[in-house]
């Protein structure tokens, strides 16, 4: 069989998913159906809205299925009638169960955003970035009934630069994991690529990430809470409190200066002209993006006037 002829089934939801599904068809892979979370209410209007997923599928004209859960009969049975050689997940979020894993020639693949057997689980970026590592990556699995489980086909490493938040990270990731599927896919078809089990003393997992992740502790050192900034500023965003009331902050920028000062964390200290910075547990940062209770979300540039240096974060 030609390998652009194998009758893939895929399964994502977010960006990355996207990414990865418009490789395949982009490079000739005949993509018969695209499994995708169903559309959910977004933002304060809670407008219906499609996942990147299930869009790009239809751009592609792509036929789209979106079940609330695998785990039933008529899932199954869909799945089963495009009598698919190959499943690729990327993103997909939610757990096959074997039945479904076994209906595949070749079984099931899928993109993973970390360097596994490290950060399996439902936050591999954002438990990369606010651990402050320099280095992520994205591997190739074969799947089976577990969590991230799965025997390890390939690997990419990708960088993490200091500012990156999960947004540009993810970029990143979608890219690399989009890439590495394509040169990997003829080797695991045709038994080239001899599967790797997973070393059982090096798994780490992340959990889903919870609102309450995001509040800062300014105890903590400078470059803690710009990691923990950046790694949640899409979502929920980190918070702390200004005059009893909660605030928003979603992006910051370390300061390289030696700080001479008795401060305490979360003290705002003088700074250049329209700046804000913070003291931490140990050095400060900047405060580029900030948004108060029932305001607008501002750059600090147009605010900073506001603030005094003195007045506290976090009471």
């Amino acid at each position: 069989m030609n390998n652009r002829n194998l009758k893939i089934i895929f399964m994502g939801t977010p960006d990355l998913s996207a990414t990865v599904l418009k490789g395949l068809a982009d490079n000739g892979y005949n993509v018969v159906l695209c499994v995708s979370q169903p559309d959910k209410p977004v933002g304060r209007k809670h407008v219906l809205t499609a996942p990147p997923a299930k869009e790009t599928a239809l751009n592609l004209g792509i036929e789209v299925y979106q079940p609330d859960s695998l785990k039933t009969d008529e899932a199954y049975e869909t799945v089963r009638s495009y009598e698919p050689d190959l499943i690729i997940t990327a993103a997909y979020g939610k757990i096959l169960p074997q039945r479904m894993l076994d209906i595949p020639v070749y079984g099931c693949i899928n993109v993973h955003a970390s360097l596994l057997p490290g950060y399996r689980g439902a936050a591999p970026v954002q438990y990369s970035i606010m651990n402050g590592d320099d280095v992520t990556g994205v591997t190739i699995m074969k799947m089976d009934a577990g969590m991230d489980t799965g025997d390890i086909l390939r690997q990419a490493e990708v960088s993490i630069d200091i500012d990156d938040t999960t947004d540009i990270l993810m970029d990143k990731l979608a890219a690399a994991g989009r890439d590495l599927l394509l040169d990997t896919i003829e080797d695991y078809v045709e038994g080239r690529i001899s599967p790797i089990p997973q070393d059982p003393s090096k798994v780490s997992v992340t959990s889903q990430i919870k609102p309450e992740d995001g509040i800062i502790d300014w105890s903590l050192s400078a470059r803690q809470v710009h990691d923990r900034i950046r790694a949640l500023s899409t979502w929920p965003g980190c918070s702390t409190v200004f005059n009893g009331k909660r605030m928003k902050i979603y992006s910051s920028t370390l300061d390289d200066s030696d700080i001479q000062d008795d401060a305490k964390p979360g003290q705002i200290i003088p700074s250049a002209k329209c700046t804000l910075k913070v003291r931490c547990g140990e050095g400060a940062v900047f405060i580029n993006e900030l948004q108060s209770e029932g305001g607008k979300r501002l750059k600090a540039s147009d605010c900073a006037h506001n603030y005094r240096p003195g007045q506290l974060f976090g009471v």
